[in-house]
């Protein structure tokens, strides 16, 4: 009982997200020393042959348990290998981790020499390395990808993980919870599950000119029918019709709704193009985000808002449990929300706005230029270097860059009536806007990096939870007087903005439009 809760504390103390280096702990290593006396029998590994892999973390691993083999049983092997041949479950690839060989080896250990033995023991470490690193940090390093990426990596000293666990017997358990242990994590790896017990594709493409309504007729139903009831949408029908039906109507809603689409009923562009998805390509999209819920932080903490970039979602939760949902508009391609992870700080009522460089070169001094009173009619004040007011009539649009533009606040700011702040490297925060209506889209891809948030006081007040001094009336009366005015965020609330596009929910496959095209090229480098 010992060793499993040492084990477990081990675990979880040196998961974090600090690259910090954590002292290798005496016991341990006398624990492994008495090891050797249990009637084991353990083989020198040469310390010169394993310097020629020029592998750091194998020289330390052997280092710490004195050069000698360490999966000494078939049990610890057999362990490994079995583990090591269901990567697949984990969207991972068992060839990755030399698992035929390691297989191969197994069964022929009774006739290999000591040199191969020694051999087969190493590979066995590197490829069990491997897989750790893989699953506790993920195979890909997403700051290599992406310029829009800012999580620090998970981080875990692997070698004293692997040989605690040797000593206390519990090699399953660190493997267990080197795993991801969010409830997307494990709805990602139910889809898998889920989406494996379809059988091969072999449906045609779907095209159609116009939208379908119910009761309209069309050649495409027949090849759309088919599509609901392979993805069990709807149920099999032994003969079909080219009408559009009201129990069809009722399927299509149901696919619209799983991929995040309008369910309207309407068979339309964006209706099509997911049905003409093949179960290959969902497949990928699944292991694809198997890899990013491997980045994303392991402890999210007690307190935070999640933020899906692809499901237009803010969530709040609080000890595991979704407090509020908020929908939300996210930057779009070109202008993206990155990825990242913060401490909300404060927030700020009738806000101003300091335009960013980016809006300022592609958006307002194209305006200006075409029109001076561009910036009059949007309540935006330019100011030069000094801090001097420039009038629409002196200014320049050869020094544009150089000046500081500043939109008032007022139910015409780009802001709305309040922003939420936290520190990060891209100056993105969460506010209202001016556009509300907006939230009434279903491609809410519509911002410039911010995310706009709907209903942002009723958001507000729950984050400053103070009844006495911002309740929902007195946020009301501040901003009645127009003025700008900030209140500290006092809990601990940290805000993450992440980006998923397909998970399980009630035995279900959900999907959401990847709508940075970012799916495919992931699941490409995840296999090359």
């Amino acid at each position: 009982m010992y060793r499993f809760v040492l084990i477990a504390a081990l675990f979880f103390f040196q998961i974090s997200c600090k690259e910090k280096e954590i002292a290798y702990t005496p016991s341990l290593k006398k624990s492994a020393e008495d090891m050797a006396k249990d009637g084991i029998k353990r083989h020198v590994v040469d310390s010169v042959y394993i310097a020629t892999f020029e592998n750091d973390s194998l020289t330390s691993f052997y280092k710490m348990n004195g050069f000698k083999t360490v999966w000494n049983t078939p049990q610890l092997r057999q362990l490994i290998i079995e583990e090591l041949s269901t990567a697949d479950k984990e969207g991972l690839e068992s060839k990755d981790y030399n698992t035929s060989d390691l297989d191969r080896l197994e069964k022929n250990m009774s006739s290999l020499t000591e040199k191969e033995i020694a051999n087969y023991e190493i590979q066995m470490t590197l490829s069990i390395q491997k897989y750790l690193m893989h699953l506790t940090r993920g195979k890909l390093n997403p700051k290599e990808l992406y310029t829009d990426w800012d999580l620090t990596p998970n981080y875990a000293e692997i070698n004293q993980l692997l040989t605690a666990a040797i000593v206390g017997d519990s090699l399953q358990i660190v493997i267990e919870k080197a795993k991801p242990n969010h409830i997307v994590y494990k709805r990602l790896k139910e889809a898998l599950v889920l989406i494996n017990k379809f059988p091969t594709d072999t449906l045609k493409k779907i095209e159609i000119s116009g939208k379908l309504k119910v009761n309209d007729t069309s050649q495409s139903l027949f090849d759309i029918k088919r599509r609901l009831m392979y993805w069990k949408d709807i149920k099999v029908q032994d003969s079909l019709t080219s009408l559009y039906d009201p129990e069809t109507e009722k399927g299509i809603r149901r696919f619209q709704s799983r991929h995040g689409l309008a369910a309207d009923g309407v068979i339309g562009a964006s209706t099509i193009m997911a049905l003409n998805i093949p179960k290959n390509v969902r497949k990928e999209q699944i292991i694809a985000n198997l890899e990013r819920w491997r980045w994303f932080p392991r402890n999210m903490g007690e307190h935070y808002l999640i933020i899906n970039i692809p499901d237009y979602k803010l969530h709040a939760v609080f000890k595991n449990d979704t407090t509020r949902t908020h929908n939300v508009i996210v930057g779009t391609s070109k202008r993206k929300t990155p990825v990242l992870s913060s401490k909300l700080s404060y927030a700020v009522f009738n806000p101003t706005w300091t335009i960013p460089p980016t809006i300022l070169k592609e958006d307002i001094i194209p305006a200006t230029t075409k029109n001076r009173n561009y910036l009059t009619g949007k309540n935006i004040t330019v100011y030069d270097k000094n801090g001097k007011e420039v009038s629409a009539s002196s200014w320049n649009p050869e020094k544009a860059l150089n000046y500081r533009y500043v939109q008032s606040p007022g139910t015409y700011n780009s802001l709305g009536m309040v922003k939420i702040m936290f520190p990060n490297n891209f100056t993105v925060y969460l506010h209202d806007t001016n556009h509300r209506e907006y939230f009434d889209k279903t491609n809410r891809s519509l911002s410039s990096g911010c995310v706009r948030v709907q209903n942002p006081l009723e958001l507000t007040e729950y984050l400053l939870d103070d009844k006495k001094n911002w309740s929902l009336e007195k946020i009301t009366e501040t901003l009645k007087k127009e003025k700008t005015q900030s209140a500290k965020i006092k809990n601990d609330i940290a805000i993450y903005q992440l980006y998923w596009t397909a998970w399980s929910h009630d035995n279900t496959l959900q999907f959401r439009p990847d709508i940075y095209t970012l799916d495919n090229g992931l699941y490409q480098k995840l296999r090359n």
